[in-house]
C-alpha cells in the first residue's frame, strides 16, 4: 500500500486525461508548454477575481435598489397622509 496522498486537483486531472495523469504521477515527465499553462493559470485567477468581484457589485447594487424602492415607497406614503 502506497503512502502518497492524492490531491483533489490529481483526480481532476486524471478524470480529464488519464494519460497525462500518467505520465506526471508515474513517469515524472512534465509538460514541455510549462509557460503557456502558468499564464493560463494567472489568465483564471486573474479572471476568477473579476468575477468574484462582479458579483459583490451585482450584490450591492440589488440592495441598493431594494433601498431606493424603500425610500420611494416612504415618499408615497409620506404623500399621501396630506
Amino acid at each position: 500500500m502506497s503512502d502518497q496522498i492524492i490531491r483533489a486537483s490529481e483526480v481532476e486531472q486524471y478524470a480529464y486525461c488519464a494519460r497525462a495523469w500518467w505520465l506526471n504521477r508515474v513517469q515524472g515527465l512534465t509538460p514541455a508548454n510549462g509557460e503557456e499553462l502558468d499564464r493560463g493559470r494567472n489568465f483564471h485567477n486573474q479572471h476568477g477575481g473579476a468575477v468574484a468581484a462582479s458579483r459583490r457589485l451585482r450584490r450591492w447594487a440589488l440592495i441598493l435598489v431594494g433601498l431606493m424602492a424603500l425610500c420611494l415607497i416612504a415618499l408615497l406614503l409620506r404623500g399621501m397622509g396630506h
